[in-house]
């Protein structure tokens, strides 16, 4: 049952072909026998209490009551969010033991789809850095070479997809976090359009909840579940509808799309890499879509200024932590960085950057003048040790930041367009690569249904699987 998609999954379940208690069964045994080798799910529930629940899902079933799609499958939640009675620890030792008192808006619409939440996923600390390790549960690795990182933060949902553990995740993005697990583990990390999915507060930071799975199509139903406007979210808006169409049978015939790749060498990349990731742009081409290699007239290193002052005002959320000496001290190296870079802001400092980010936009908006899509790297590298916290360079030039290895991801997270990110193929190592598929303002179900063709053309989720010993 772990090998059918999750939408195929749930229409038997729909119809009572199989029983909640067969899937979630059939989950868990996967789950000892495989979470072990990548540490994807952690803070497991006892599986006695998961299938008395399935059996609940099962007896709904049979007096009509049908809640949605999502209607009895597993369901494990990134340790990023609250889910009411679980352990929600953001990978942190301040937070190993506290337990969530409430759901999360998009953790209370999957349960009210019917979804069966059966533990967490694994994060970095606090959801920092594209290495997904911390003290409390360990690291995360991809299971293509458990040697490796699953990167991150949505690293544990992303090695638990590639696995066959759950049928579809969640994930957050800011930089990438979506997007470069994806990559990692040959799987598919969707970042919507800012405000698709509801946030709550008045100010669009770059951080956005999306939907990961193993084809487009389940991550369109997923979105179907998350997205949609909420009273504690003023800057989102209406869900709309995402299934893609058949993709093939679209005349693509006259799409234009950009390829960025290193952004004229701007960025540092691990050998090989463009490589895999030119060998996918061929697919857009065999699919009738012609490809230029162009970039958005627009300074890529005040991109990253940008992105930098951002990220350094937000951090600033973990202020508290900061300043009390018992919790600095549990604290990573990277928070710390990133607050005390923050507590150097001045207003005029925010100010600053949020007139570039604007710039950044418009500048976006007129490249799409002339493209419909954009297609970049997903990484600038491809899964590296696991024991490494993050690459100190690429390709002899070395990064200044935890986060500099992942620029590629960072001007699309500014912009709050919507942006899948899927697989590209394997170099020589049979190490996966990734890219990001960008669309226009919005434009979130064109997205899917240009990946969905992608996809029919090349199937290299379901025809490449890991390896499971």
């Amino acid at each position: 049952m772990p090998w059918f998609s999750a939408v195929d999954l749930s229409e038997q379940i729909r119809r009572r072909e199989v029983s909640c208690v067969e899937v979630m069964r059939a989950y868990l045994e996967r789950i000892e026998a495989l979470n072990p080798r990548v540490n994807a799910i952690v803070a497991l529930r006892e599986p006695e209490v998961l299938l008395r629940e399935a059996s609940a899902r099962d007896e709904q079933l049979a007096r009509g009551q049908y809640l949605g799609w999502l209607h009895g499958l597993p369901f494990a939640v990134k340790d990023l969010a609250a889910a009411e009675g679980l352990l929600w620890t953001e990978g942190s030792p301040i937070y190993a033991r506290r337990v969530a008192e409430a759901d999360d808006v998009f953790v209370r619409r999957l349960k009210d789809a019917g979804a069966i939440v059966v533990g967490k996923t694994n994060v970095p600390e606090f959801g920092l850095g594209s290495q997904t390790y911390n003290r409390v549960y360990g690291a995360t690795a991809t299971p293509y070479d458990t040697t490796r990182t699953a990167g991150g933060s949505s690293g544990g949902a992303a090695a638990a997809l590639a696995l066959r553990l759950v049928p579809v995740a969640d994930g957050s993005d800011y930089l990438g976090s979506l997007r470069n697990p994806a990559a990692f583990c040959h799987v598919l990390g969707f970042r919507p359009s800012y405000g698709r999915v509801p946030t709550p507060g008045f100010v669009a930071h770059p951080s956005v909840v999306g939907p990961m799975g193993r084809t487009v199509d389940d991550v369109a139903a997923l979105l179907g579940v998350l997205a949609g406007p909420h009273d504690s979210a003023p800057l989102s808006f209406a869900a709309g509808a995402f299934r893609p169409r058949d993709g093939k049978r679209r005349d693509w015939r006259g799409v234009r799309i950009a390829w960025v790749g290193d952004f004229g060498g701007y960025l540092a990349c691990e050998a090989g890499l463009l490589e895999v990731c030119r060998k996918a742009l061929r697919v857009f081409e065999d699919l009738g879509a012609q490809v230029h290699e162009a970039v958005p007239g627009y300074p890529p290193e005040r991109i990253w200024d940008t992105v930098l002052t951002w990220r350094w005002w937000t951090s600033l959320k973990w202020h508290d932590l900061y300043s009390d000496p018992a919790t600095r001290a549990e604290l990573k190296p990277e928070i710390i960085w990133e607050t005390e870079h923050g507590l150097r802001l001045t207003a005029l400092d925010v100010a600053r950057a949020e007139l570039q980010r604007i710039e950044w936009y418009e500048a976006v908006l007129r490249f799409l003048d002339s493209y419909d899509f954009v297609v970049a790297p997903s990484a600038q590298v491809f899964p590296f040790p696991i024991t490494t916290t993050w690459p100190r360079e690429i390709d002899g030039r070395p990064m200044d930041s935890y986060h500099r290895w992942m620029e590629t991801v960072a001007p699309w997270s500014m912009t709050g367009l919507p942006v899948l990110g899927m697989p590209a193929g394997f170099d020589a190592r049979g190490l996966p690569a990734g890219i990001q598929l960008i669309g226009r303002p919005g434009a979130d179900a064109e997205v899917l249904h240009l990946a969905k063709a992608y996809e029919q053309s090349t199937n290299w989720v379901r025809d490449h699987p890991p390896p499971e010993s």
